[in-house]
């Protein structure tokens, strides 16, 4: 139990906090730092080894500026990841966090601070999602600083804007067939690809990068090899990027369908020509995006956005009988968890089949 001067005490959220002095205010007044844990014992411990750390680990970051750890930062995370997660690292960090936090020193920074600094992007209309992406970038910096240079993790105890996860709209399956039917009718590069995206779930810029050399004619087996992207490109600009797959498990070989090969073989074209373009040139995603809505609108249907051809594949496949091991590995996930979490979708159909399912007991 806390005795009298620990300044140990249980919250009403059921967590412990410690409250330590770090210094003196401007006008003499005590500044005191909170810890907390899930149990008296652990704040306790923690109290401890602060009072007991040497002093350097208290002051040094009073020598660096957010800006400057957020360079180190960047210049050793440029090494571990893909252009394109730097280039939404750079972006969200010069656009929002630098401009709000650059010039301070880093020690001097609070919670209240950055959760002001939350209100502050939410009030200037920015959806809580998006806040809570460029707070994630914060808080992995904060990480890195503490466990590289030893200082406190003031981002630790910053509570994250809540968020409810809108589902992506959908097409029916009778719009599905009737996109289906447009596309099989007007066959050529663009409606090939758009195909292999609702058959196979490929993203866009898994498609832009296709090549005919991707495509294996005799076991029938499609490899994603590269994927396309349009990234800032640090200058106020933008430039066209064409890399390997984000991870390991997005690397990979997809089992073609029969019907789908058929259409393939009868458009087959020079190995190192992009299916796209039926040429060497590169199509870009948001091309690509843009001729999928005037198709759209061509075959009468509503607008959805190129992902949900993933989307429509990942839930009619589920509901066809594919393991759920299986479709994971097709759609390129590292976890079954994130393909029924993100990409799934139970159909309205569906739900009252399963419904049905249930029998009077009396």
């Amino acid at each position: 139990m806390p005795r009298k001067g620990e300044n140990i005490y249980k919250r009403r959220d059921g967590r412990w906090e410690g409250r330590y002095k770090t210094g003196y205010n401007e006008h003499g007044k005590a500044k005191y730092h909170s810890l907390y844990g899930h149990s008296y014992t652990e704040v306790k411990e923690k109290l401890l080894t602060m009072k007991t750390a040497p002093a350097a680990i208290a002051t040094a970051s009073c020598n660096m500026t957010v800006k400057e750890l957020f360079e180190e930062w960047m210049s050793a995370v440029k090494l571990r990841v893909k252009s394109s997660t730097f280039a939404n690292y750079t972006m969200k960090v010069k656009k929002h966090i630098l401009p709000a936090f650059g010039g301070l020193r880093y020690d001097i920074l609070t919670v209240q601070m950055i959760h002001s600094f939350i209100d502050d992007k939410l009030n200037e209309g920015l959806s809580p999602k998006y806040v809570s992406d460029v707070i994630i970038v914060f808080k992995v910096m904060a990480k890195y600083t503490s466990k590289i240079h030893g200082y406190r993790n003031i981002l630790a105890d910053v509570i994250m804007p809540k968020y409810i996860k809108e589902e992506k709209p959908l097409l029916t399956l009778i719009q599905q067939r009737k996109l289906c039917k447009y596309l099989f009718s007007n066959l050529n590069p663009t409606t090939l690809c758009l195909l292999l995206s609702y058959y196979t779930g490929l993203r866009v810029g898994e498609v832009c990068g296709l090549m005919w050399d991707d495509i294996d004619f005799e076991k029938d087996v499609l490899t994603v090899r590269r994927t396309v992207q349009r990234i800032n490109n640090g200058s106020h600009g933008t430039q066209l990027i064409i890399d390997t797959p984000k991870s390991r498990s997005s690397q990979r070989s997809i089992p073609i369908p029969t019907f789908l090969m058929k259409l393939l073989r009868e458009s087959r074209s020079n190995n190192s020509h992009y299916i796209l373009s039926n040429s060497d040139r590169i199509i870009e995603p948001r091309t690509l995006q843009r001729r999928f809505q005037t198709i759209l609108k061509k075959a009468g249907l509503p607008s959805v956005n190129y992902h949900c051809l993933r989307h429509m594949f990942a839930t009619n496949s589920l509901q066809a009988g594919f393991d759920v091991k299986t479709l994971s590995e097709i759609l390129g996930h590292s976890s079954v968890e994130t393909t029924l979490n993100r990409y799934v979708h139970s159909s309205m159909e569906r739900k009252r089949a399963c419904m049905e399912l249930i029998k009077i007991t009396a």
